[in-house]
């Protein structure tokens, strides 16, 4: 059986009442509200926009990198391993929350050997403040385990070695190539899913969809940073409730037709 991919996107079903809790005990999936705006946003440019031109990515992006040239990632690290932790820790959590829990536990564990040794146990005595945290301890134990059997302790720079440990999806695995190795990957987040999606950029179904879209239309030159910018312009410009167009420094390339005027985010200040 294919492994499962614990930080993808995953499309809106219906499940009973009782069998939700052992859903998201099983796996790490967005909170269903994250997950309805997600599939709102691709089913709103539809087929009847017209695909941005090569011409208007590249504004795009242009107008990204004059604005933000060196983007980082918002979540603590010092190394390839403690980028990993951090990233498996951040399904279902804030890069804020991951942060305060990461403080103490990179103190007592900052390497794999660390890490088993503190054991489970410890390791969400650490983490319980983040959602799933008992599921979370047992994967960073194990991959750090695995790390140190197959890899010798260190964290491995290639896509199918890093989905092999447990807790690491494509996502996770693109983060880290990305924001560690300096590879021109592109991680698929809810943030980034929807921008994708509502700008008409590279409308997909699917993470997986969307990221090849994206691999497709960005010019070689921009990858490297587009996945920060990307997240970013989701996380603080085009956001889920109430998109802050006003201020997007791609408003008038967006396919988007529902823009939020400036008189509403008048009102809502």
């Amino acid at each position: 059986m294919a492994k499962r991919d614990k930080d993808s996107i995953k499309p809106v079903t219906r499940k009973p009442v009782k069998a939700a809790k052992a859903v998201l005990e099983e796996q790490i999936v967005p909170r269903p509200k994250r997950r309805a705006v997600a599939n709102a946003a691709a089913a709103a440019v539809g087929g009847d926009f017209a695909p941005w031109s090569p011409h208007e990515v590249e504004t795009a992006f242009a107008r990204f990198e004059q604005a933000d040239p060196e983007p980082k990632g918002e979540l603590d690290y010092v190394d390839a391993y403690t980028l990993l932790v951090a990233v498996v820790l951040s399904a279902q959590a804030t890069d804020v929350g991951v942060n305060k829990a990461t403080k103490g536990l990179f103190k007592a564990a900052p390497t794999p050997q660390a890490m088993v040794a503190l054991g489970e146990e410890a390791v969400a005595g650490h983490i319980r403040t983040l959602g799933l945290y008992r599921g979370k301890a047992k994967n960073l134990v194990e991959l750090s385990r695995l790390l140190i059997a197959n890899h010798e302790g260190q964290v491995p720079a290639d896509r199918a070695a890093l989905e092999a440990l447990p807790g690491v999806g494509r996502k996770t695995a693109n983060v880290v190539l990305n924001i560690f190795f300096q590879l021109p990957t592109i991680a698929v987040d809810t943030h980034l899913f929807r921008v994708a999606n509502r700008t008409g950029m590279a409308p997909g179904k699917t993470p997986l969809e969307v990221e090849l879209g994206l691999e497709r239309e960005i010019p070689d030159h921009f990858k490297l940073h587009a996945h920060h910018w990307l997240i970013l312009h989701g996380r603080y410009i085009c956001k889920a409730r109430l998109p802050e167009c006003p201020r997007c420094l791609i408003a008038d390339l967006c396919r988007w037709p529902e823009k939020t005027p400036a008189s509403s985010m008048s009102a809502s200040a």
